[in-house]
């Protein structure tokens, strides 16, 4: 129950409204501080009744504040072993940062995202999702900012194999993509906040048109995630870096990766044949070597 504990609380406490909010709040504030702490003073910090706490130990899979405080102990001893290994003495980026120490703290927690991502990822939900997308007559995708990102490698993956995909970086395209959405399509909305209201009302829109909806998100109860029949989460720490999307964006290209292989294995039949097709349209195009072949035509 250790692993991941840490994301499943993070996820809560995106939704600071509920009380159960509150309380994840506190314990993702100041984690350590907390593992000396009861019921009570879990309650009374968060403001809310021990109740509200024992509900929210329950919600992340413990029987009630020990278990939880338990596993949580143990994930925060990991992490700092974790980081010892890989000569990482904090997790966030300084001023007084090397070089050095920059590559190697973002590439230690951008690979821990992308780690955890994978192994607290609903598998039944994403196959789900392969078999969607392999079998039906449309993917839409909606993304705005770094999320715009995955979801145009993901209309480039499967434009590569001959399924039908389409997305826009004009929110208004988008939108109306969405409101033509055919019955049965899949639409996925990626948004690690889940608070892009542009991708909740593109999302909302292709329901009203019968598309099978799925939110790519980090926050499952967030408005994006809410608005869609099915989530696939993603877990970043993007506390770590002020600058903008980094770990966030890395989980969203695996989990679009995770989800195109699936897709390829279930159309291999198709697949191959296609991509071999691609490659013979792009090939005259691609610089040759002194041999005159195309260092393309090589790495197949």
């Amino acid at each position: 129950m250790s692993e991941g504990i840490l994301q499943r609380v993070g996820s809560i406490a995106a939704n600071g409204s509920t009380a159960e909010g509150r309380v994840a709040r506190v314990v993702v504030d100041d984690p350590h501080e907390v593992l000396g702490a009861t019921v009570a003073d879990l309650a009374k910090a968060a403001g809310v009744s021990q109740a509200s706490v024992i509900r929210f130990a329950r919600s992340v899979g413990c029987d009630g504040w020990p278990p939880l405080r338990l596993a949580l102990a143990q994930e925060l001893s990991r992490r700092a072993v974790e980081l010892e290994r890989s000569d990482i003495a904090e997790g966030t980026i300084n001023d007084d940062d090397c070089l050095h120490d920059v590559v190697q703290k973002i590439a230690f927690h951008e690979a821990r995202s992308i780690e955890q991502t994978a192994r607290l990822i609903n598998e039944d939900t994403l196959e789900f999702v392969a078999r969607t997308v392999a079998e039906g007559p449309r993917t839409l995708v909606f993304g705005v900012g770094a999320s715009a990102l995955a979801a145009m490698d993901l209309e480039q993956k499967l434009e590569r194999i001959g399924l039908p995909c389409r997305f826009s970086p004009d929110t208004h395209q988008q939108l109306m993509h969405a409101s033509l959405a055919p019955r049965g399509a899949l639409a996925l909305g990626i948004s690690f906040s889940g608070r892009t209201a542009e991708v909740e009302n593109a999302l909302r829109l292709a329901a009203e048109r019968g598309a099978v909806t799925v939110a790519l998100t980090g926050v499952e109860g967030s408005p994006v995630g809410e608005a869609a029949d099915h989530v696939l989460l993603c877990h970043a720490r993007e506390a770590e870096f002020r600058a903008g999307a980094l770990a966030s964006r890395l989980v969203q290209l695996a989990v679009v990766d995770f989800l195109f292989v699936r897709v390829a294995q279930l159309r291999l039949g198709d697949v191959e044949s296609t991509l071999e097709q691609t490659r013979r349209a792009v090939a005259a195009h691609r610089k040759q070597d002194l041999s005159g072949r195309s260092r393309e035509s090589q790495s197949h």
